[in-house]
């Protein structure tokens, strides 16, 4: 317990409230997930999951490599499902047909999850290199699949747009940009080496010098849009879960 406030008391304030307003949005987001239909299941899980992911900077033993690796798989897997979540939605919304129940749905999560972390045990501890590699899928497919949700959320609105519950799913979409903006400017920064932990590292593998002190700028203004993004992100998702969750009581 020590070494738990020791780390927060380590943290950089705008991280330390991320994770803080990212677990009152996953609490509110699991709990939404047990009282409501079977079609909000996969969505609340997955933005559960991103705070498991993001805590592990208040992590006791996130020193350990595969232990940190399975935090940025377990981010992964939130946007697979929240991905799938939608993509139910709008086919409900189309058909009126919703397959599965939700414990199928927990258990699989659990079976992903759990397939994950013995692929992690039974590998070497990944190196510093291996688990940039790996934050660095993470974030390309959030990217990627950020778009693909704005795009379902846009067309579930068009669908439902007369009920009352539509302007939620404006809310969401609002949730998918800040969510972009946060891990594409992450990307962004990963892609040209200029995220400030891998500067370490090239420090200890080579004697060459990076570009990193030729682009402050830009550099500084990628940090900034990844620090606010980010905080806002978890802000919107906790509002957008409250806000449905009251309409649909």
């Amino acid at each position: 317990m020590e070494k738990f406030f020791e780390l927060l008391t380590q943290m950089n304030p705008f991280d330390l409230v991320q994770v803080i307003f990212w677990g009152m949005a996953g609490a509110i987001s699991f709990y939404f997930s047990i009282g409501n239909a079977r079609v909000w299941t996969s969505i609340s899980i997955g933005f559960f999951l991103i705070f498991l992911s993001q805590a592990y900077g208040i992590n006791p033993w996130g020193h350990y490599q595969k232990l940190t690796a399975f935090h940025y798989i377990v981010g992964t897997v939130a946007i697979m499902m929240i991905t799938h979540g939608f993509l139910e939605y709008y086919v409900f919304c189309r058909t009126f047909e919703i397959s599965g129940n939700k414990l199928i749905v927990y258990l699989s999560t659990l079976g992903i999850l759990a397939a994950s972390g013995v692929f992690l045990m039974i590998n070497p501890n990944p190196s510093p290199n291996t688990i940039r590699n790996i934050r660095m899928v993470e974030n390309a497919i959030w990217v990627f699949l950020c778009v693909m949700n704005i795009e379902l959320v846009r067309k579930i609105y068009l669908a439902i747009k007369d009920s009352d519950i539509s302007k939620g799913f404006i809310a969401f979409g609002l949730v998918f940009f800040f969510i972009f903006l946060w891990k594409g400017s992450e990307l962004y920064l990963q892609i040209f080496q200029w995220d400030q932990d891998w500067q370490d590292i090239i420090a200890l593998m080579t004697d060459e010098s990076t570009d990193f002190d030729q682009y402050p700028a830009r550099i500084q203004f990628s940090q900034e849009v990844r620090r606010y993004a980010g905080l806002l992100s978890g802000i919107s998702v906790g509002g957008t879960f409250t806000y449905i969750y009251r309409l649909l009581k």
